[in-house]
C-alpha cells in the first residue's frame, strides 16, 4: 500500500476533440469510470464536432464540457488561440488533479498548455511518436514533441516510441510503455457486435481514407485519379468514407464520384468504420490511427505518405509505406490485389502495437502515483515489444 493512500478520488480531466482522440481515450474515460479511485472528467473542443457526439454515446463516454470554438477554414493560429482560452478557463472552473491529452492534434497541445499554465500535471497517452521531420505530418510531429516537453507520464506504444522520448532527454521514470489503447477500443467496439459493414459484394474490397493537410491539392487529386485506375481492375469494390474537410472533397468528388465501382460515404462511425476495416480486404490510409487497428484484423495496409511515426507496423510487415506518386501506390495495390504470398504475408504479420490491455496499464500507474491503493485488479505484465532497429522513424525520401 502507497504510503499516502487517497481518501478522495483523483479528479482526472481527458481533453479530446477529434475522433481519433475520442477512439484511443474512450477506454480510459471507461475504465476511470468504473473505478472508486478517479472521477473522469471528459472536455470536448470541438474540433470534429459533427463526427463525435454519436460516437462518444455509442463508446459510453459521456462529456461533462463542450467547448465551440471552431470556425470555418480558419487558420492554426486562431484554433489555438481559442483553445488555449477556452481550456484555460474550463481547468480553473473544474480544478482537476491532472489532465490526460492524447496524441498530436492541436487539442492536445493546448490542453497540455492550459494544464502547463495552472500548474496541473499532464498524462499524455500515445507519447513519444516521431517522424524527424519537424513539418511532416503538419503540424503535428511539432504537437508531440512540445507534449512531451510538458508531460509527467508519456505512455509509450512501444519500445521504440519510448526510446525517442528517453534520447531527448526525458526521465526513463516518466516513461512507461503500455501499449496504445486503440487496441484496447477495437476489440471492445467488435465485442459489442453494432457496428454495419459497407462492403456488399464479393469482389476484393478496397477501404480508402485520404484526409492529410499535406496531401491536399494537386497532389491529393492526382491519388484520386489513382484510385480511378485501381477502380477500373472490374474485380474490386472500392469504400471511401470522405472527410468532411472542403480541400478533400475538392480533390477527390471530380476524380471518384461517378465511378460504379467506387463507393463514396459520408464519414462513418466509429462502430460501423471499424466493422467496414474488419469486413474489407486491403486498407490505402494517410491516416496514423489505421495503421495501428488493420494489423490486429489481419488487414494489409498501404500507407500514403511520405513519413510514418508509427514505423513498427512497416518492421513488422503489416504496413507498407509507399509514398504519395501515383505509379507507385497504383504498383503496391495491384501487387496485393494479384500476388497471394505478398497478401499473406502481411496479411499474418501480427500487430506491434499492443494487447488490448494498454489502458489497464495506464490507469494503473496513474493510481499509483497518485497514492491510490492498489488493491484492487492486479496491474498488467510490462508490455515488452521486441521493436527491429531502435529508435527511429520510416520515411520515402
Amino acid at each position: 500500500m502507497s504510503p499516502n493512500v487517497i481518501t478522495t478520488p483523483v479528479r482526472a480531466m481527458l481533453v479530446l476533440g477529434t475522433r481519433p482522440e475520442a477512439i484511443k481515450l474512450a477506454p480510459v474515460a471507461r475504465a476511470m469510470a468504473a473505478s472508486p479511485l478517479f472521477e473522469p472528467v471528459v472536455v470536448t473542443t470541438g474540433q470534429h464536432r459533427e463526427m463525435l457526439h454519436q460516437m462518444l454515446e455509442l463508446l459510453q463516454v459521456p462529456a461533462s464540457v463542450e467547448l465551440d470554438v471552431m470556425r470555418d477554414r480558419q487558420e492554426l493560429s486562431k484554433l489555438t488561440a481559442r483553445l488555449v482560452d477556452g481550456l484555460g478557463d474550463v481547468v480553473r472552473a473544474e480544478r482537476p488533479d491532472l489532465v490526460v491529452v492524447q496524441g498530436d492534434t492541436t487539442t492536445a497541445l493546448t490542453g497540455a498548455l492550459a494544464a502547463f499554465y495552472e500548474h496541473v500535471p499532464v498524462a499524455h497517452v500515445e507519447a513519444g511518436l516521431r517522424t524527424g521531420v519537424l513539418d511532416n505530418p503538419f503540424p503535428e510531429e511539432l504537437n508531440r514533441r512540445l507534449i512531451g516537453r510538458m508531460a509527467r507520464w508519456h505512455f509509450a506504444p512501444t519500445t521504440r516510441a519510448a526510446g525517442h522520448l528517453t534520447a531527448e532527454g526525458v526521465p526513463a521514470a516518466e516513461v512507461f510503455v503500455t501499449g496504445n489503447t486503440v487496441i484496447d477500443n477495437l476489440l471492445w467496439v467488435l465485442d459489442q457486435g453494432n457496428g454495419r459493414n459497407l462492403f456488399h459484394s464479393d469482389l476484393r474490397r478496397v477501404l480508402i481514407t485520404l484526409h492529410r493537410r499535406e496531401n491536399q491539392g494537386d497532389k491529393m487529386r492526382a491519388m484520386g485519379r489513382t484510385l480511378r485506375r485501381l477502380a477500373d481492375r472490374g474485380d474490386v469494390e472500392i469504400v471511401l468514407p470522405l472527410h468532411k474537410s472542403p480541400a478533400v472533397r475538392e480533390a477527390l468528388l471530380p476524380e471518384l464520384s461517378d465511378h460504379p465501382a467506387v463507393r463514396i460515404v459520408e464519414p462513418l462511425g466509429y462502430v460501423d468504420f471499424s466493422a467496414t476495416l474488419a469486413g474489407c480486404d486491403l486498407v490505402l490510409t494517410d491516416s496514423g490511427g489505421i495503421q495501428e487497428e488493420a494489423p490486429t484484423l489481419g488487414k494489409p495496409t498501404l500507407v500514403l505518405r511520405t513519413t510514418t511515426e508509427r514505423p513498427e507496423a512497416v518492421e513488422s510487415g503489416a504496413a507498407r509505406l509507399v509514398g504519395t506518386e501515383p505509379q507507385a501506390i497504383l504498383e503496391a495495390a495491384m501487387q496485393l490485389l494479384d500476388d497471394e504470398e505478398a497478401y499473406a504475408s502481411m496479411a499474418k504479420a501480427g500487430n506491434p502495437f499492443g494487447d488490448g490491455l494498454a489502458t489497464e496499464r495506464i490507469v494503473a500507474q496513474l493510481a499509483e502515483d497518485f497514492g491510490a491503493d492498489a488493491g484492487a485488479a492486479p496491474t498488467p505484465e510490462p508490455l515488452i515489444v521486441p521493436q527491429p532497429g531502435g529508435p527511429g522513424s520510416y520515411s520515402t525520401a
